[in-house]
């Protein structure tokens, strides 16, 4: 019979030991599955490609691929992937980072089309927790997700070409070394985006923080790859979060981060933190700024070869190395 101390000490050594496998299986995953990245909406544009105000981009892998919002105008996307040649169609796991139209205006052309050839394409669509909250202007216009003006339509009509929504209400591996944040607590950015828009609760419109914002974080071999849609929630949280989930660095950043607008306070504390997380490769497209971007970049004194600003066909190989597409 053990004592109590004993039984203490036994517990800590068993919790000790599973961490430690389970941080073994962690790392051998994202060795064995490495994703391939390729940007397929944003503002820049490669030669013959659409470029728009929004950001997608797809995770593809060995054993399963992810899409990554969904672009803004219904047709973007599905250009830029026929005109890259880029097959969606074995693509069945979608994740949109918030409900904004710009992430999310392609998802049901996008199912429309490439169902025909996997009745799965793009019916498991990941979304967090207060997605479906209806917005309203301070005039009471109804604004939703993609072009719609009702959150409640927007999710029958996905529901109705076969797309079944998960909402993730904490952090969540969806395929092998790709983690969704889900809600991200706001610990040190309160919120990172525009404003006007509010959310009626009891019967009050409260200022919308687009506390549905989450992130994408793929667990390489030398830490995070985190990827944002527009990162609402801060840059800072979301990377905070994956670092709860495994204390590895932030490596690198891909996506919109939304510092286009951003003080010279905000981009220096940004710079700091990214400074401290490791960051070593960083591809910020969409709403983080090119002027941004770059001053970052020079703040970390990040080589060339490591930044980019991501354009159309723009990608991040699996060894991790950014392939740059004609224009950027």
């Amino acid at each position: 019979m053990m004592d109590r101390t004993s039984k203490c000490r036994y517990t800590l050594a068993v919790q000790r030991c599973v961490f430690l496998f389970l941080s073994i299986v962690a790392s051998s995953i994202a060795l064995a599955n490495p994703y391939k990245i390729t940007v397929l909406a944003t503002n820049i544009s490669d030669y013959g490609g659409l470029g728009e105000w929004s950001f997608s981009a797809v995770f593809e892998g060995e054993e399963e691929s992810v899409l990554f919002d969904t672009g803004f105008k219904s047709g973007t996307v599905l250009h830029n992937v026929l005109h890259l040649g880029v097959d969606l169609s074995s693509v069945e796991k979608v994740v949109l980072s918030h409900f904004h139209s710009d992430h999310t205006g392609g998802l049901l052309v996008l199912r429309d089309y490439f169902s025909g050839s996997n009745p799965k394409a793009l019916s498991t669509v990941y979304v967090a927790k207060g997605f479906f909250s209806q917005r309203l202007t301070d005039t009471g216009v109804g604004v939703g997700p993609g072009a719609f003006t009702s959150a409640l339509t927007f999710r029958n009509e996905a529901e109705k070409r076969g797309i079944n929504f998960i909402e993730i209400e904490g952090p969540a591996e969806i395929a092998p070394a790709l983690w969704l944040t889900g809600p991200v607590p706001r610990k040190i950015e309160t919120y990172n985006g525009p404003k006007g828009l509010f959310i009626e609760i009891d019967g009050e419109a409260t200022p919308d923080l687009i506390m549905d914002d989450q992130s994408l974080g793929y667990l390489t071999p030398k830490g995070w790859l985190m990827t944002s849609g527009c990162g609402h929630a801060g840059l800072i949280n979301t990377g905070e979060v994956l670092q709860e989930i495994k204390d590895a660095p932030i490596y690198s950043i891909v996506g919109g981060f939304h510092l286009w607008r951003a003080s010279d306070q905000v981009l220096n504390q940004t710079a700091d933190w990214l400074e401290k997380a490791g960051l070593e490769l960083m591809m910020g497209g969409h709403c983080t700024g090119i002027a941004a971007a770059e001053t970052i970049a020079s703040q970390l004194g990040l080589p060339r070869s490591h930044i980019s600003h991501a354009a159309i066909g723009s990608v991040i190989t699996q060894d991790l190395t950014i392939i740059r597409s004609s224009v950027e």
